[in-house]
């Protein structure tokens, strides 16, 4: 159950689950944004414009022509969470990965005083879970990666981060879908398409509750799956 309920703006309100990060926590943030969307979907509430779930949190956006923050409220605190069912079809994902594009590895093995080989395998064994996708459309929020790996972002972020990077940062990785600024470590890159806008029923390859392992590859494995897309 989330821990308070507060509004953002005049229109919105947030279902604050705490501030831990883990799947327990994250699963019922998601629970909890499936139920109120069908709940929209079906009429049961009226005027709800969004519903965007992040790590512990969900925001709800809504219409104050049709509704308001007490009704929500109120309708909030009536949900039983012990009767909300995970409805996900959550899939296992091997994405391959290139650690000959790594923009980082050579610092990042200086700084934590780990071989290069090792951080890769260290990398490659860890089984991911997604939390949430945002900042960008497809762009995945993934954890818990070994506390060995823990990084700062970059003191000085980058403008241009390539499409399909894999970046690292304390105990989370991410995939960056398009080019863009960045400011965590690069350990490698994917030739995955990660969003795909001209697919309109599932444009996000990747889901929250999803989990995923990397697979390394050779640059001429990389360049054969690119060029395939």
């Amino acid at each position: 159950m989330f821990k308070k309920l507060s509004n953002i703006g005049d229109s919105g309100i947030v279902c604050d689950f705490g501030e831990e990060v883990n799947e327990k926590v994250n699963n019922e943030v998601i629970k909890l944004f499936h139920f109120v969307k069908q709940k929209s979907l079906d009429g049961t509430i009226q005027g709800i414009r969004d519903y965007t779930p992040s790590y512990n949190k969900l925001i709800i956006s809504f219409d104050l022509k049709v509704t308001n923050f007490k009704s929500l409220f109120n309708f909030l605190n009536s949900i039983d969470f012990t009767k909300l069912e995970d409805s996900r079809k959550n899939k296992s994902w091997e994405i391959p990965i290139c650690y000959d594009f790594s923009l980082d590895l050579e610092n990042i093995s200086k700084f934590l005083k780990i071989s290069k080989n090792e951080i890769i395998k260290i990398h490659s064994e860890t089984n991911f879970f997604v939390y949430m996708i945002g900042f960008i459309p497809g762009h995945p929020f993934m954890g818990d990666l070994n506390k060995r790996l823990f990084l700062n972002r970059l003191k000085t972020p980058r403008v241009k981060v390539p499409a399909g990077s894999v970046g690292i940062v304390e105990k989370f990785c991410n995939i960056y879908p398009y080019e863009s600024p960045g400011g965590w470590s690069i350990i490698g890159r994917t030739p995955l398409r990660l969003f795909d806008k001209n697919n309109n029923e599932n444009p996000s390859l990747l889901s929250p509750g999803d989990s995923v392992r990397f697979r390394s590859i050779s640059k001429e494995e990389f360049e054969k799956i690119e060029n395939e897309k």
